[in-house]
Parts: C-alpha cells; sequence; structure tokens
C-alpha cells in the first residue's frame, strides 16, 4: 500500500484519476436503500413474457393436459402470484403499461395497434373511441432506465407497440432482434413469413432471424437470439426484455409433438393437440434460457421473470379454440377473470423463496418494482413496487383499487370498464350504461351478478371508478349520431 500512496505523490495527474475513479465508482455502486448492495450491483434482469398465456396454461398452474416442466422447476424455485392481472384484456395495451408502469387509459393506448390505425366497426351502437398507435419516445420505459444505469438492454421478439419509429431502438434498447408492429407472425415456420390470413392479404415477416432452413421454429430462433446475447452479455449488466409471440394465433408447432398430444387421453379440460403443443415448445425454450443462465455461471445473478399480457383464447380463432379458462369465466378481450388473470411468477436470488403470494397484482408494479430497486424516484407509475411481497410473504400492498378501460368491441365483449376493490368487482357497460357487481372471494367464476342485490355497494364502486376514469382522463365510446359525424369525448363524472 506503501508503494501505491508513493506513486500517486510523485504522479500527481494520475492520483487525481485514481481518486476520481474511486468516486465514480463508489457512487454506481451505492445500494437502493434496504438492498443488499453485492446483489443490487451484479443482478441482470430478464423479463419473459408469453402472449395469449391463459393463467391456468400449465401444469403447475392446474392444467390437465399440459406438459410443462421447465416451467413447473422454475415456479417451485419462484414467488407466485396467483391473482396477477394483465392491464389489459388485450396485447398492445398491457405491454405499453409493462414498459412504463402507466395504465393503458392514461396512455391512451386501449387497443392493439392495428385496432387503433383501422378504427372500430361502423355497424355497432358505439362508436369507439380514437386510441393512441404508437407508444410515445417522451414516456420513460424499463428499458430507459436499466440503460442509463448501465444495463446493455435488449428486446427479442414481439414488439407491437408502434411504426418503425417508435420501435424498441427508439424507447432505450440497444438491441432489438423481430420487434416490429405486427402483433403476430403470418405463421411459426421458418422464414416466417407471409399473408396474414385468407381474407387479408397482409405480408409479414419477423426480421433479424436469417439465415435459416426449412423446418426452424420461430419460438426455437428467438430463444437462439437470447441465448446468445445472455452468452455476450455475461460479464453484465443486462436487462432482455424476451416477449415469445407464442402461444398466439396462429396455432401451429412442430409435428410430432402435436402428434404425441393427439395420441393423449381425450375428454380433458384442456384438449387441443396443436395449442397444447404450441405450450410444451414454449416450456422448452424458457427451459433453455434459463439453463443458459445456469450454464454461465448467472443463475443466482439474475432476476427472472415469468408472464402474458393477456388471458388465455377461449373462443374459436381459424378453426381452433385455443384453451380454457375455466373456473374463471370468459377470456381474451373481456373483462371478466378469464380475460385478465394471468401467470406471473419473479425468481429474485437474494430475496425471494419458494411461495405463493394472494395480495392482487398488475401489469404496471412490474415498472414500479425495477424503478425503486434501481433508485429512481422520479420514475412516476400507475403501479407500486412489489418488492415488500417478494421480501416478505405476510406483506400487503396498500392500493386503492385495480382497474381496467376497454372502450372497444371484440367477439361476446362491448365497450366496458373495471374495478376491483377488495373482493368485490364490478363491470359497466357502455351499451345500455349497466352494471355487474361480483363477489370475487366466493365467486371467482362470475356467475352471479348481485348488481340488483346490492345496489348500495354497486352505486358505491361505480363512483370508484368514475372517478379513476376522470383522473386518467379516460378515453370513451359514444352513440353515433344521425348525421354521422364522429365527435371525441373524455370522461366526464357521472
Amino acid at each position: 500500500m506503501s508503494g501505491r500512496v508513493s506513486l500517486l505523490v510523485d504522479r500527481p495527474v494520475q492520483a487525481i484519476t485514481w481518486c476520481v475513479a474511486c468516486v465514480v465508482f463508489l457512487t454506481l455502486a451505492r445500494p437502493v436503500q434496504g438492498v443488499d448492495a453485492s446483489v443490487h450491483r451484479r443482478m441482470n434482469v430478464v423479463m419473459i413474457v408469453a402472449d395469449d398465456w391463459g393463467w391456468s396454461d400449465a401444469a403447475c398452474l392446474g392444467s390437465d393436459f399440459y406438459e410443462t416442466p421447465q416451467i413447473d422447476k422454475f415456479t417451485a424455485t419462484s414467488v407466485r402470484f396467483t391473482q396477477a392481472y394483465a392491464a389489459a384484456p388485450v396485447c398492445s395495451p398491457t405491454r405499453a403499461a409493462l414498459m412504463t408502469g402507466k395504465c393503458p387509459a392514461r396512455l391512451g393506448m386501449t387497443i392493439w395497434h392495428e385496432g387503433a390505425i383501422r378504427g372500430g366497426p361502423d355497424d355497432r351502437l358505439l362508436r369507439e373511441p380514437q386510441a393512441v398507435a404508437n407508444l410515445s419516445r417522451d414516456e420513460t420505459t424499463l428499458a430507459k432506465l436499466f440503460r442509463d444505469r448501465g444495463y446493455f438492454t435488449a428486446h427479442v421478439g414481439k414488439w407491437h407497440l408502434g411504426t418503425a419509429a417508435y420501435y424498441p431502438e427508439a424507447h432505450g434498447f440497444q438491441a432489438n432482434v423481430g420487434g416490429t408492429f405486427w402483433g403476430a407472425p403470418a405463421t411459426y415456420f421458418y422464414p416466417f413469413a407471409g399473408r396474414w390470413s385468407e381474407s387479408d392479404p397482409e405480408y409479414r415477416y419477423v426480421p433479424g432471424l436469417s439465415p435459416g432452413k426449412v423446418g426452424d421454429y420461430l419460438t426455437d430462433r428467438l430463444t437462439d437470439e437470447a441465448v446468445r446475447i445472455i452468452g455476450q452479455q455475461a460479464t453484465g449488466p443486462f436487462f432482455l426484455n424476451l416477449w415469445y409471440h407464442s402461444v398466439h394465433s396462429p396455432i401451429e408447432a412442430p409435428p410430432s409433438l402435436v402428434e404425441k398430444y393427439e395420441r393423449k387421453v381425450p375428454g380433458m379440460r384442456h384438449r387441443d393437440a396443436r395449442y397444447a403443443a404450441m405450450v410444451e415448445r414454449l416450456d422448452h425454450n424458457i427451459g433453455r434460457v434459463l439453463a443458459t443462465l445456469d450454464e454461465v455461471g448467472l443463475a443466482d445473478q439474475t432476476v427472472v421473470v415469468l408472464t402474458s399480457d393477456n388471458g388465455g383464447v377461449d373462443f374459436d380463432q381459424r378453426g381452433i379454440v385455443p384453451t380454457s379458462n375455466a373456473p374463471l369465466r370468459s377470456g381474451k378481450g373481456t373483462l371478466y377473470e378469464g380475460g385478465l388473470r394471468v401467470p406471473l411468477m419473479v425468481r429474485w436470488p437474494g430475496m425471494t423463496d419458494a411461495r405463493e403470494v394472494a395480495e392482487p397484482v398488475i401489469s404496471q408494479d412490474l415498472f414500479a418494482t425495477f424503478a425503486e430497486w434501481l433508485g429512481d424516484a422520479a420514475a412516476s407509475s400507475d403501479g407500486l413496487s412489489l418488492l415488500p411481497l417478494l421480501r416478505d410473504g405476510s406483506a400487503t400492498l396498500d392500493r386503492k383499487q385495480l382497474a381496467w378501460h376497454f372502450p372497444h368491441y371484440y367477439p361476446r365483449f362491448t365497450p366496458g370498464s373495471a374495478v376491483r376493490w377488495k373482493g368485490w368487482k364490478l363491470i359497466h357497460w357502455y351499451e345500455g350504461d349497466r352494471v355487474e357487481l361480483y363477489d370475487l372471494s366466493r365467486d371467482p367464476g362470475e356467475g352471479n351478478n348481485l348488481a340488483a342485490a346490492d345496489p348500495e355497494l354497486a352505486s358505491q364502486l361505480r363512483q370508484r371508478l368514475d372517478t379513476w376514469r376522470h383522473d386518467v382522463a379516460a378515453r370513451e365510446p359514444h352513440l353515433r349520431r344521425a348525421d354521422g359525424v364522429n365527435g371525441q369525448k373524455r370522461h366526464r363524472r357521472h
């Protein structure tokens, strides 16, 4: 040590440089209050989001048909949130909430990108409000938070949050493989390109995945890229946003896997062989990512989040009914539990242990969680940090309510909003200005509408919902005018 001191005295420029470097290092290494310093300095983050993956679409989540050994193994070492909700019943709004921590209504992004571009149908009672199609570049995103703290930020897979000027690179990601404005591929098989459907000639493709060969499967190739990035960034830190297209339509999987499920005993609640094969292939690839973290020695230095963007698809898509959300009611595109409940597991080395948490949580909470962990007090969010729940299984969150706004038409659903307060949930339908009230603690399947039996509680929850819609400036649908003029209004208090 005396030699180093002597050297610094003899060479003042080097001494100053060395001291400045020490100060910078200590500043960057300073832990967030309440978080172990060694964990915070070294931790990477991998966020895995599946598309249309239903709340029970894994063996460990209650499926009687799907084989998901990798997800089962991961769940057994993670905190699993048993009442996790998507920010919206469809994809783009939830993804925007994951990235920004803001609820879709506040962002104005209440429907998927193409829906915002094309607008709603012209033959319905209500005219849908104009939704925002592109996530504003002015928003603070998770990628920007991590990038600004020295993380390498990479997005792999589905994006669906805007046209080229709003791709991941414009929102803080330093690498982007496959992220475009399209919500689903034309096909899951190489070259991952073609017409979207027989009725829609739009040509779709997934960039960044060539060269390849016939038979290559999209979920495998996206994982190849994720594995490559993990290997290249093994010295870290990195934030990897791995958003699979699976298990969204088209429902396609390797033929050998499909045949395997076709041979399984029929009569189960989950029973579509092609969808089951997609789920198993997704499971296999999630396992590959986890195995890579083990192989490069990063499993104990990487936070892994696994979730979905909305509830499972339980209605016909191109001749297939992919899944069942029973005993929850309905599915994707609705504000019933089947459309909003999603899987959510978090493995946070040094913080979490294997357990279940029943506290209701929502997509935008993940942004709030990482913002608090990174020490960014300026990153505003509609979510609440999950750190208390991750650290302590007996903790609760001081939340007023959960709320959703989906002012659009969808198969089996007309424009509406919903609020969950404690164990109660109210859905407000714009057509007919009617409400439904459910006691989720006793009736998670939402089969018994109590609005008429308890009008006082229904009125209280409606007031909560109206206040929330006003506070976030929710855009409402409205009756069509006879002269065909289209107006635009935001929510007003009732």
